[in-house]
């Protein structure tokens, strides 16, 4: 990784404090502004990393910049741009469809989280966001309300506030405008045991054992994404936009624009 182009930014934190999350959120929007070949973000361990000992027993963030020469480095117009609009901040977008992926504690205990990450990013997909995070059962309640009256509802809840998820933001590259549908089908059917069935080479047949412990989560359809995405992600402002000029594209499938409030 530290290999990668452009700027790499290692946090080194400690297992007794953590790292540093309003940052990491931080560097995740400078992220999507700058440019996904350009920035990389990654988080290090200097407990279980002997190249990182001496930054133990410190009670401060510390941050290890990387720098790989890239003529894109120098080319603003290629990097990010800035805009005003009537005196207002400057706004960071990203008009392409997206839609929620969750890799599930089930998953995410498993030690499966790299692999599927690889996967999803083989299948064409690009990750915009990746956050860890143990999800609160107030959230999970109103995330899954449309399945309040199923039995198993209150087993899926608390399974999925039983241990950290990665949530991720997915979008696709340039000719896959159903970022949805794609992602659905690559997940497979919802039970583990049927996607074993049909799907043998879906995500849930491979990672997911049995309901509710299928491994993933992917938003149902456009409206579902829409209401996903604002939930786990309120610091971002989600909204729909047609953009048929975009590319000459002549669709009218809404994108979501990714808005940076702060």
């Amino acid at each position: 990784m530290l290999s990668s182009k452009g700027l790499t930014v290692v946090d080194v934190y400690q297992g007794w404090c953590g790292p540093c999350k309003p940052v990491v959120s931080l560097f995740q929007k400078m992220r999507i502004e700058v440019g996904l070949d350009l920035l990389h973000f990654a988080l290090a361990e200097a407990d279980h990393l002997d190249v990182l000992e001496k930054y133990r027993g410190k009670c401060e963030p510390t941050f290890l910049f990387y720098a790989i020469k890239d003529e894109a480095l120098s080319d603003e117009d290629e990097c990010v741009s800035h805009g005003k609009n009537n005196g207002e901040d400057d706004m960071v977008s990203s008009e392409r469809t997206c839609t929620l992926a969750i890799i599930k504690p089930d998953a995410v205990a498993h030690g499966k989280t790299d692999e599927i990450i690889m996967k999803i990013q083989e299948a064409g997909f690009e990750i915009l966001t990746n956050e860890e995070r143990t999800m609160t059962e107030a959230e999970m309640r109103l995330f899954y309300q449309h399945r309040a009256g199923e039995e198993a509802f209150e087993k899926l809840v608390h399974h999925m506030c039983s241990g950290p998820s990665h949530l991720l933001i997915l979008t696709r590259t340039e000719g896959f405008e159903d970022v949805v549908t794609t992602w659905r089908t690559i997940m497979g059917p919802c039970d583990p045991n049927v996607a074993r069935r049909e799907q043998p080479e879906s995500l849930r047949a491979q990672y997911g054992t049995e309901m509710p412990f299928n491994a993933i989560h992917g938003s149902r359809d456009r409206e579902d994404a829409d209401r996903e995405l604002a939930l786990l992600f309120p610091s971002l402002k989600f909204s729909d936009k047609n953009t048929e000029a975009l590319q000459g594209d002549s669709s009218t499938q809404p994108r979501l624009k990714i808005t940076d409030l702060d």
